[in-house]
C-alpha cells in the first residue's frame, strides 16, 4: 500500500500528504516509530491527524501508513480489574514490558490473547439468535458472570450450528452460526469504534435512584440509573473526593472510572485504594467489577478527548449485558481544552472562550450514551448506564462554556463550592443551589421501596434550609436577639440538618456510607425533633432550655450508629420525647 509523507508537525498536530484510502476517524502509523494517529480532518489530498503520543523528534519526509480501521477498543473477558490508558493499552501490561515510562510507538493487545476462559453455554444446537443474543458467560471475576453477545453485526436471525464447552482464548472460535452470508465463526471478543453509539431496542425513563450512600445526593439531589449529572467546582472543592467516593459505593454492578488529564497522584490514589476496598454487598475485593482509564495531566493531550468515548464504549458494552453501569469522569474540562488545543493548530474558527464551535454538541454527544434501555436481543433485558461527569472552571466560573454546555444536557447539577470546602463541610455541594430533575421519576420507587412520607420529609428538611437562608440575611441586619424564638429554633435545626445530616466523613468506617432506611431514620429524628420542640415553645418554654437538652448531643452523634443496629434511633427518639416532655412538666 503507497504510504503517505509528512509534510508538517504542530505538536500532537500532523498533516500528511498522499496517504492512500485515507478516510475520516481511521487510525494511522505516524513516522519511523509508528506512533498511533488518528484522521481528523481530510483537504484534498492532505489528511490532518492527531497523534495520541509525542510527536519530538517526528519530522517532514517520514512515511505514514493507514490501518483502514476507525479508533476501536476490544471487548470481551479480561477488561475487569484492568487499567488502560486513554486509548486501551493496558498500562500494568506496558510496564512489566519496558518499566516506569511508555515507550512510544509501543503496540499492545487490550485483551490477553493467550489466557483461556471457561465459556459455558446458554443456547443449544439448532437456536435461533440474533445480533445482541446472549449464548453463554465467562466467570470472569467472583462478582461478575461476563455474558458472551452475538456481536451487533449479524443482521437479522441466525442459527446455531455449533456451540462449544470449555476453555478458550478470546480470539478461539465457540460458535458457529449460520446466517443468510453463510457460516460465521463467534468469539468471545468483539471490537467497536469509540466515537459510536451502541445499538439498543428502546430507551425508557430512568425509574429508580443510584444509590450512593452520600446523604447530600440520595436524599436531596438523587441521580436516576441511567441518569446524567454533573459536578463543577473549583479547585479544592471536593469533585475528585465525590468521584472517589461514587465510584466506590454507588449500587451499579460495573464502575468504570476515567481520570481525564488530572494529576497523576490521584489517579496513584485510586490504584492503590480500590484494591484495598471491600464491596460492601458481597465482601469481595471492589476491583473485581471496577475498570480504570487513566490519561493523566502529563500524558498526551490528544489521548484525552479519546479516553470519554473509550470509557463510554466499554461501558455500554456491560450496559448491552443487562448491568447497571456507572461511569465517573474527571474531569470534563480537561477533555474540552483537549478539544480547543487540537482546534486551534488545525486553525478553525474559535467559539466562546477560544472554544471549538462544536462544544455544546461534543458534550451533548457524550452525555446522550447514558440512559435506561431495552438491549438488542430477543429477551428484553434492560440496561442502565449512568454518566457522573466532573467539570473544572477556570475560578470556578458557572458561566464558563464547558459548565453552561454541560447544564443544557444533564438532569442533576451539584454546585461544589470552595466555601464549603474551607469549612472543612464535605460533601461540599451547596443545597440552595444544586438541583435534581428526577424526584418526580423516583417518586414510586422511594414510596413503595423506603417509605410512604420520603417525599414529604424531604420536603420539609428543604424548607428549613431555604427558610435559613432567609434568616440569615435578617440575623445579619438587625442581629440574633430581634428574631422570634421560632426562628431560633429554624436556625438550630437546618444547622442540624447541615452539619449532623449533609456533613459526611468519607474516611470514616461507618459514616462514609448511608444506607436509605438510615438516612430516612436521621432527617425524621431532626425534624421530629423540631417539630415537638416547636409545639414546646408554643407553651412558654425558654428556647435555651429546648435547645440544651441531652437528646442534642445524641442527635449529633447519631451518625455513628452502624447499619446493623438501627433500632438505636428509636431509643434516641424516646429519650427526646422524654425531655421534650420534661420540661413542661417542670
Amino acid at each position: 500500500m503507497k504510504q503517505g509523507i509528512i509534510t508538517k508537525v504542530s505538536g500532537p498536530l500532523v498533516v500528511a500528504r498522499d496517504i492512500a484510502g485515507a478516510r475520516m476517524a481511521d487510525v494511522v502509523r505516524v513516522g519511523n516509530i509508528g506512533l498511533i494517529g488518528e484522521i481528523i480532518e481530510i483537504r484534498e489530498q492532505d489528511a490532518s491527524i492527531q497523534v495520541y503520543e509525542e510527536t519530538g523528534g517526528v519530522g517532514p519526509g517520514e512515511p505514514v501508513t493507514t490501518t483502514n480501521e476507525p479508533l476501536s477498543v476490544e471487548l470481551g473477558p479480561g477488561l475487569l480489574t484492568s487499567i488502560y490508558d486513554g486509548i486501551q493499552r493496558p498500562l500494568d501490561v506496558i510496564w512489566t514490558l519496558v518499566g516506569d515510562y511508555i515507550t512510544r510507538g509501543i503496540e499492545t493487545n487490550a485483551l490477553n490473547r493467550e489466557k483461556k476462559w471457561a465459556f459455558v453455554p446458554t443456547v443449544k444446537n439448532g437456536d435461533m439468535v440474533t445480533g445482541g443474543d446472549i449464548i453463554g458467560f465467562v466467570q470472569e471475576t467472583e462478582l461478575i458472570k461476563h455474558q458472551i453477545m452475538v456481536p451487533h453485526r449479524l443482521k437479522g436471525d441466525g442459527k446455531i450450528v455449533e456451540i462449544y464447552l470449555g476453555e478458550f482464548t478470546v480470539i478461539e472460535p465457540i460458535a458457529k452460526i449460520l446466517t443468510k452470508d453463510g457460516i460465521e465463526d463467534i468469539t468471545m471478543m468483539q471490537k467497536w469504534p469509540v466515537r459510536k453509539m451502541r445499538p439498543y431496542k428502546e430507551k425508557l425513563v430512568p425509574n429508580m435512584p443510584l444509590i450512593t450512600g452520600q446523604r447530600v445526593i440520595d436524599t436531596f439531589f438523587p441521580i436516576g440509573k441511567g441518569g446524567t449529572a454533573c459536578a463543577p467546582g473549583p479547585f479544592g472543592a471536593g469533585k475528585t473526593v465525590i468521584q472517589h467516593q461514587l465510584a466506590k459505593w454507588a449500587d451499579a454492578e460495573i464502575i468504570i472510572f476515567i481520570g481525564c488529564g488530572e494529576r497523576g497522584n490521584e489517579m496513584a490514589d485510586v490504584l492503590l485504594e480500590f484494591p484495598e476496598l471491600i464491596d460492601p454487598k458481597s465482601g469481595k475485593p471492589l476491583m473485581d467489577r471496577t475498570i480504570l482509564i487513566a490519561n493523566t495531566s502529563n500524558m498526551p493531550v490528544t489521548a484525552r478527548e479519546a479516553s470519554i468515548y473509550t470509557g463510554v464504549t466499554i461501558a455500554e458494552y456491560f450496559r448491552d449485558m443487562g448491568y447497571s453501569v456507572a461511569l465517573m469522569a474527571d474531569s470534563t474540562s480537561r477533555w474540552a481544552e483537549a478539544l480547543r488545543e487540537m482546534s486551534g493548530r488545525l486553525e478553525e474558527m474559535p467559539g466562546e472562550e477560544g472554544y471549538p464551535a462544536y462544544l455544546a454538541s461534543r458534550i451533548a454527544e457524550f452525555y446522550e450514551r447514558a440512559g435506561r434501555i431495552v438491549c438488542c436481543g430477543s429477551n428484553g433485558r434492560e440496561g442502565m448506564l449512568s454518566v457522573i461527569g466532573a467539570v473544572s472552571p477556570p475560578g470556578g466560573d458557572l458561566n464558563d462554556p464547558v459548565v453552561q454546555s454541560t447544564l443544557k444536557v444533564v438532569k442533576v447539577f451539584w454546585s461544589l463550592e470552595d466555601w464549603l470546602a474551607y469549612e472543612r463541610h464535605f460533601p461540599a455541594i451547596n443545597w440552595l443551589t444544586s438541583y435534581s430533575l428526577y424526584h418526580e421519576k423516583i417518586e414510586k420507587y422511594m414510596s413503595s421501596e423506603i417509605t410512604p412520607d420520603w417525599t414529604e420529609i424531604r420536603q420539609n428538611a428543604m424548607n428549613l434550609l431555604q427558610r435559613e437562608g432567609e434568616l440569615n440575611e435578617i440575623v445579619r441586619l438587625v442581629g440574633m436577639d430581634a428574631i422570634s424564638n421560632e426562628d431560633r429554633l429554624t436556625l438550630e435545626t437546618s444547622r442540624s440538618i447541615r452539619e449532623d445530616f449533609l456533613h459526611q466523613n468519607a474516611f470514616d468506617a461507618i459514616d462514609s456510607y448511608t444506607s436509605f432506611a438510615k438516612q430516612y431514620q436521621m432527617m425524621r429524628i431532626i425534624l421530629d425533633y423540631h417539630k415537638i420542640a416547636s409545639d414546646t415553645l408554643k407553651k412558654g418554654i425558654r428556647i435555651d432550655d429546648v435547645l440544651n437538652l441531652p437528646c442534642r448531643q445524641e442527635i449529633i452523634r447519631m451518625r455513628n450508629i452502624p447499619e446493623d443496629q438501627l433500632s438505636g434511633f428509636e431509643l434516641i427518639r424516646e429519650r427526646m420525647i422524654e425531655q421534650l416532655k420534661g420540661l413542661l412538666d417542670h
